[in-house]
């Protein structure tokens, strides 16, 4: 392993095709997705939907990873949330079909960060402070108060997830 293999994503040096107002939100992204990655290693798919002391299960955290990305990047485009969208938010926190293990949803958050990473490098900075609708009530916000969220959310919902992982393992040894 490299030197900077080692290090955190943000202090591999600037992603090319990502504005550089924007490299935190890309550097907080990748380093969940490895982080993520390396929690599947030899997870048990039997506690994916554990819910240790009533908190949120590891299957709820992968799907709300994806989900929130996707929906508050759908914000920053200016656009209204799908109805499929809505179904996966509704569907949070219990098993969907072609997402029954940590793998699978792994692959969907994965999948969504190259997707995000895309938008990233298409977002003109000019348009950073554009107000921006959140949720059926139009809450406003900005286009980089949005991505700046998607990251922080992300992050939050990565700590959560170290914390169960660690907790449904511990509980099943």
């Amino acid at each position: 392993m490299s030197t900077s293999q080692k290090l955190e994503v943000w202090l591999r040096g600037p992603l090319p095709s990502i504005p550089t107002l924007l490299q935190p939100v890309a550097h907080a992204l990748l380093q969940a997705r490895e982080e993520v990655a390396a929690l599947g290693h030899g997870f048990d798919n039997q506690l994916l939907w554990q819910c240790p002391a009533g908190m949120a299960s590891v299957g709820f955290h992968l799907q709300h990873l994806t989900g929130v990305l996707d929906r508050l990047f759908t914000y920053a485009r200016g656009e209204a949330l799908s109805p499929i969208q809505l179904e996966w938010l509704a569907a949070e926190g219990s098993p969907q079909t072609e997402a029954d293990s940590f793998e699978r949803l792994f692959q969907k958050f994965s999948n969504q960060i190259e997707k995000a990473l895309l938008q990233l490098g298409h977002t003109d900075i000019a348009q950073l402070t554009e107000i921006r609708g959140v949720g059926r009530a139009q809450i406003p916000s900005t286009v980089i108060g949005l991505l700046f969220h998607a990251a922080e959310h992300t992050q939050r919902h990565l700590g959560q997830l170290l914390v169960t992982v660690a907790i449904v393992k511990t509980q099943s040894s």
